[in-house]
């Protein structure tokens, strides 16, 4: 038998199927955060403006089937 399989060739595609799996087995992650900075851009031109976001604490993601 032969074995369907399909890459996964960029970072949004993986995260989305790794939620999938995740949320059939009513997975809960956690992610933990230590003064961590996110420099954000306002847009996609090319020279944007950026905003700091700054993380401490965490943040919970719980997955359930709404079938």
């Amino acid at each position: 038998m032969a074995e369907d399989s399909k890459n996964t060739t960029n970072w949004p595609d993986l995260a989305g199927a790794l939620y999938d799996k995740l949320t059939e087995r009513h997975a809960e992650l956690t992610y933990d955060f230590n003064n961590v900075e996110v420099s954000v851009p306002s847009g996609a031109g090319d020279k944007p403006e950026h905003s700091v976001w700054k993380f401490n604490g965490s943040i919970s993601i719980r997955g359930r089937n709404l079938d």
